[in-house]
Parts: structure tokens; sequence; C-alpha cells
């Protein structure tokens, strides 16, 4: 365990050359290609927020398809070709396999209903068209209408109500 401000990997963040990275033979993650262009505009509305984590020698432990699409040349342009890496010294490659699978699986997943609020945020009170929402999240319209149609379907229909009817009461 690293113990200290300075003693963690993002107190040492590089800029280096994106040609003096390469990927690794084992990672169990794949990204499609939707999501691989919405990581695209993340980057080049957002610029870079996450580091690549890389070994000393180059190889990706964490951040592939972040390495991948700076090869974009818009996004290549914004930093000349440079991204950012933190540097991980794992003791053994196993050591390192666990890292990648780490971070891969830390990152959760969306639910639909918290992603469907915020669709329903983003048009209402925000004023993004669907379009800019398709966009602007990577999402096709029929997404787009589907998450805004079930926004805030827990409270329609119970406006004054202190429960629901005996209808929605199972029984045998």
């Amino acid at each position: 365990m690293k113990h200290g401000r300075d003693q963690q990997p993002l107190a040492r963040i590089e800029w280096v050359p994106r040609e003096d990275l390469h990927a690794n033979l084992y990672n169990p993650n794949h990204v499609a290609k939707p999501e691989l262009e919405l990581l695209k505009v993340s980057i080049l509305e957002d610029g870079w927020t996450q580091p690549i984590v890389a070994r000393p020698d180059g190889e990706v432990v964490d951040g592939f398809h972040r390495w991948t699409v700076s090869a974009d040349p818009r996004i290549y342009a914004m930093t000349g070709g440079l991204v950012p890496v933190v540097r991980l010294h794992p003791p053994a490659h196993g050591d390192q396999m666990l890292s990648t699978i780490r971070h891969n699986r830390a990152r959760g997943e969306h639910g639909v209903l918290p992603m469907a609020a915020i669709v329903r945020r983003l048009r209402d009170e925000e004023g993004l068209t669907v379009e800019q929402v398709m966009q602007r999240c990577g999402m096709e319209r029929e997404e787009v209408v589907r998450l805004y149609e079930r926004g805030g379907m827990t409270e329609r229909g119970t406006q004054g109500r202190e429960g629901f009817s005996r209808g929605w009461t199972p029984t045998r």
C-alpha cells in the first residue's frame, strides 16, 4: 500500500509521445465502436481527464482505448501527439494483469432510471435537443427517446396520492 500523496502514481503524470506506448496482449476489455466514438467526443470536448496507466517500458496497463483514440488527428493535434501517463511498477506480469482487471471492473455500470433522469434533465432543464443528446452522449435516437419517456416515471401519475391503489397489490 502506498501512503501519502507523493507516493501515489498520479503525483507523477508524464506527457509522453503516444508512439512510446504499446498495447498489452491480454486485455479482456472490449469497447464497441459507438462507445469508442463517444470516448473521442469526451476527449475532444472535455480534454484529457484520465491518464493512461503504463509500465516503465510503455506497455499499457489501463487506458488502451484512450491510447487508441489518441491517434485520431483531432485528438493528436490537441497536445502534439503527447498523452498523459502514470507509470506502474508491478513486480510480476501477473500483478500487472490483476491491475488491468481491477481498473476495468471498478468502473461500474449505468442504471437505467438514473440515466433516464439525466436525459430528461438535459432535455427539459438544460435545453438540449434530441440530436445534441445523441451526439454528446453517444446514443441512438431511440435510446434518447425511450430514456426521456422513462425519466420521472416513478413520480408520474402519483401526485397527490398516498400510495398505490389496491389494483397494484398482488393477490393469489
